[in-house]
Order: C-alpha cells, then sequence, then structure tokens
C-alpha cells in the first residue's frame, strides 16, 4: 500500500490544503492500496488556517508510522510554512523520504521546508519572493517536477499539484480519470 503524508500546520493556506487533501482522497477512494494521512503537528485535531478558516485533522503526527510513508505533501501559508520547518519531525521525515528517492512535495512558501531540509536543488517554482535564499533556481512555473521534488506556485496552483502528485505516485492512468472528473480541461 502506498501513503502520503499531508501534515496540516496551524498557519496553512486553507486553498492549498484543501486542493492537495482533495486530489488525493479522491485518488485513494478510487486506488484501493492508497492512503492518504492528514495529520496534525501537536495534539489540537483542529487546526486554524491562515485565513481564520479551521480544518480537523485524521490524527496527530505522533501516531502516524513515519517508516510506512511514500511520500509527504506540504501545504503553504507563511505561518503554516514556519511551523512545518520548526517541527524536528517534519524535517526528519523529509530527509529520510529524500534519501530513499521517495516523494518530497511543497507548495507556496513550504519550498522553504525543503530548503531547511536539504533536500533542495536545481530548479523548482514556490510563490514569488519566496525563493530568496534558498538553494536552486526558481522557475516562474505552476508545477516544478524534479526527480523525487515536485514543487508548486501557490493557491491557484493546488489542485494541479495535487494531480502531479497523483501522477507521480500512481501513474497516468489515475492522473487522467481525475484530470477529467475534476473538469481542467475546461479551465485552457
Amino acid at each position: 500500500m502506498k501513503k502520503i503524508l499531508v501534515p496540516l500546520a496551524d498557519g496553512f493556506e486553507e486553498a492549498e490544503f484543501i486542493g492537495i487533501a482533495d486530489v488525493l482522497k479522491r485518488a485513494s477512494e478510487n486506488v484501493s492500496d492508497f492512503e492518504v494521512i492528514i495529520a496534525s503537528l501537536d495534539k489540537n485535531l483542529l487546526v486554524k488556517g491562515a485565513n481564520n478558516i479551521s480544518i480537523q485533522a485524521e490524527t496527530t503526527l505522533d501516531k502516524v508510522d513515519l517508516n510506512s510513508l511514500d511520500g509527504i505533501a506540504l501545504a503553504g501559508g507563511f505561518g503554516g510554512m514556519n511551523n512545518l520547518k520548526n517541527n524536528p519531525t517534519i524535517i526528519k521525515t523529509i530527509q529520510d523520504l529524500h534519501s530513499k528517492n521517495k516523494l518530497v512535495a511543497a507548495i507556496c512558501a513550504s519550498p522553504i521546508v525543503l530548503n531547511h531540509a536539504g533536500v533542495l536543488s536545481g530548479d523548482f517554482t514556490c510563490y514569488p519572493g519566496c525563493e530568496n535564499g534558498l538553494n536552486g533556481n526558481r522557475l516562474n512555473q505552476a508545477i516544478v517536477v524534479n526527480k523525487n521534488v515536485i514543487t508548486s506556485a501557490g493557491p491557484a496552483t493546488a489542485i494541479l499539484f495535487g494531480l502531479e502528485i497523483v501522477r507521480y505516485l500512481l501513474g497516468e492512468e489515475t492522473y487522467k480519470a481525475l484530470y477529467e472528473g475534476l473538469l481542467i480541461p475546461l479551465t485552457k
């Protein structure tokens, strides 16, 4: 079974988190051996986002078998990013996954977390201005796939980011089904 962690940190960017979580949960409904784990960083399951919208996590980070993960996907939001960056368990999980060539993904400000973990290099994308001081080369694109690192620019790209994670973990067929089902072709 493939498993991906989507940590929920206080101050997360709501549109990004929902875009990622929704696409991944849709994929898990269609692929029986795929699990999406939404975990808060601490004992509080109800987590407040950057725009004061609260979302309830399914579990807490300390209850997740981190060795069983195939990937991690980080929502942005400056406060959420800082809380992720300052969490030693998240940093170690990113480093462990990356060392095993497993997926590490971040959107908006959260490529800063990947940089802090020492796994960001080469081409990436992020919210404009968040690239200052980061290793690598920021591209002005919605999504950048660089080996096992996927980055995305910001709120409007969250669903595309989720879809790219699905493609990476579950393949083209599942990606295409969700791409069509979410009516992405209408946005072109």
